[in-house]
């Protein structure tokens, strides 16, 4: 996982260990790491401010031994890439699910994204993570476009032993989300997990769609599922959908295969919004709650 990110950023530490501080040692080695992350699905603002912030912070520093400049390099190195990675607003999903619980309402995720993303699999994974943790769950089955696609989601709720609602294809997808919170209304059921048709970030027809959707259920977060492998792709994706409907959060699937790893750099920074789990893997289990810092870690050992 990461690999190429991993070693980009150690053999920048080794290249800025064994030099001199100063502005015009550090440029020269600055701006081949600039590359080297853009190689790896860094976007370029996030480049950018990476070694912008480390020219700053380590320019004029005087060190004298060789492994307390080793130190000082990584310690600046993490707090510069935890700085680009967290955002404003941390959300702690269970907790939010929890203070909702306690008002006798249903939490109501709804997610969004282009075909392919994985994102009828990742709801079912989050499903099964919340059932883990003590709630109930219900699925809405709102993309009622692509071929196939109630089956599938049919099919994960029926390996999970949860509830699926849902209508015909071709059915007004708000109708389905709507009438999936009244279910659980009606029942107690804690949480209710709206899946929506894929559809491209440029389609303002069927991005007019998504706001509509939105506006029915008003759900108590609108995450946005993205696809690691894509690199820049995933940061224009993200862009946009937030442009268009507002997102709360996104969730990075396919992270396992993953050997770059910008896309988890960037997207946080681009859209100041937090990645809230990552898919690793194919079985339900198979989902990690994201943090930053076990993340920056990763990558910087």
């Amino acid at each position: 996982m990461f690999e190429k990110l991993k070693s980009g950023f150690k053999g920048l530490v080794t290249k800025v260990t064994t030099t001199e501080l100063k502005a015009e040692n550090l440029s020269p080695i600055l701006s081949d790491f600039k590359m080297s992350l853009a190689e790896n699905d860094v976007a370029f603002p996030v480049a950018d401010r990476i070694c912008d912030e480390l020219e700053k912070r380590l320019t004029g520093v005087q060190v004298k031994r060789l492994e307390d400049r080793k130190k000082l390099v990584e310690e600046n190195l993490r707090q510069v890439l935890l700085d680009v990675m967290l955002t404003n607003n941390k959300i702690d999903l269970l907790k939010k699910v929890e203070e909702k619980r306690e008002t006798g309402e249903p939490f109501v995720l709804l997610f969004v994204g282009i075909n392919g993303t994985g994102k009828t699999t990742t709801i079912a994974k989050v499903a099964h993570f919340l059932r883990d943790k003590g709630y109930s769950v219900v699925l809405a089955g709102s993309d009622t476009y692509r071929a196939g696609s109630i089956e599938q989601l049919e099919e994960h709720a029926r390996r999970l032993g949860m509830r699926m609602i849902t209508h015909k294809y071709g059915a007004d997808p708000a109708a389905v989300a709507y009438d999936a919170i009244s279910h659980a209304k009606a029942h107690g059921v804690n949480v209710v997990l709206i899946d929506t048709a894929g559809r491209m970030q440029t389609n303002q027809n069927l991005m007019n769609e998504l706001v509509k959707v939105k506006r029915v259920v008003q759900p108590d977060l609108t995450v946005l599922t993205l696809d690691s492998l894509i690199g820049n792709d995933a940061v224009m994706q993200a862009e946009e959908f937030h442009k268009s409907i507002g997102v709360d959060a996104t969730i990075l699937t396919k992270v396992d295969a993953d050997v770059k790893g910008g896309s988890a750099l960037s997207v946080t920074y681009v859209t100041q919004k937090p990645i809230l789990f990552i898919g690793v893997g194919q079985t339900y289990k198979d989902l990690e709650l994201f943090n930053p810092e076990k993340f920056v870690n990763m990558i910087l050992r």
